[in-house]
């Protein structure tokens, strides 16, 4: 099962922010200025700790964590 707090903590240290920042609805360009590399690397890191792959076509869906969750939980139900 997926645990929303590991995520947070993963995506913070993938992009060496604060936990705290990383709140369900921060939005990662607007909020968190994340890049498309940094973007590329979350997820890299993502697909290697929950062994999914991510396509690229739903890679648009990530804005946030909550569609990180979602969309991660999804793919983790599926397998």
């Amino acid at each position: 099962m997926l645990d929303k707090e590991e995520l947070r903590e993963i995506v913070a240290g993938v992009l060496d922010v604060d936990t705290a920042d990383v709140t369900d609805d921060a939005k990662f360009v607007d909020d968190l200025e994340v890049d498309s590399l940094m973007a590329l690397e979350v997820v890299v890191v993502l697909e290697k700790k929950y062994g999914i792959k991510l396509p690229e076509s739903e890679l648009k869906r990530i804005v946030d964590l909550q569609s990180a969750y979602d969309l991660l939980a999804g793919k983790m139900q599926a397998a």
